[in-house]
């Protein structure tokens, strides 16, 4: 089994792929996720883990700008860091409410689908 995440109109997607074997096609699964995903990040900025819930990158990309701070209280689907990828603006949300514990990425950096931009308490 692989594991995929995927972009569509903006919407982010992970999806799980079985291989059935030597020459045959690989089936797609049903989508993980129907509800866009929060993006991850690549090398940290600050320390990582200041809290104990992550707000990941859905989509590999480059950090364009930062919509919370450090401190700030964000409702869940609030936007916490916009990724531009492939010439689009895709948000980052949080996947629940809580407190921004740390900002783990700058505006310019180049992030990985997965990565952890920020954590919230």
């Amino acid at each position: 089994m692989k594991n995929y995440t995927i972009t569509v109109n903006g919407n982010v997607y992970d999806v799980t792929v079985e291989e059935k074997g030597a020459g045959t096609a690989p089936a797609a699964a049903a989508p993980v996720a129907a509800a866009p995903v929060a993006a991850p990040a690549a090398a940290p900025k600050a320390a990582v883990g200041a809290g104990s819930i992550e707000v990941k990158a859905g989509a590999a990309g480059k950090v364009f700008k930062i919509e919370a701070n450090v401190g700030q209280s964000v409702q869940a689907g609030d936007a916490v860091v916009i990724i531009e990828a492939m010439k689009m603006e895709i948000p980052v949300v949080a996947p629940e409410a809580g407190t921004v514990a740390s900002i783990d990425v700058a505006v310019g950096d180049a992030v990985e689908s997965g990565a952890v931009l920020a954590t919230l308490n």
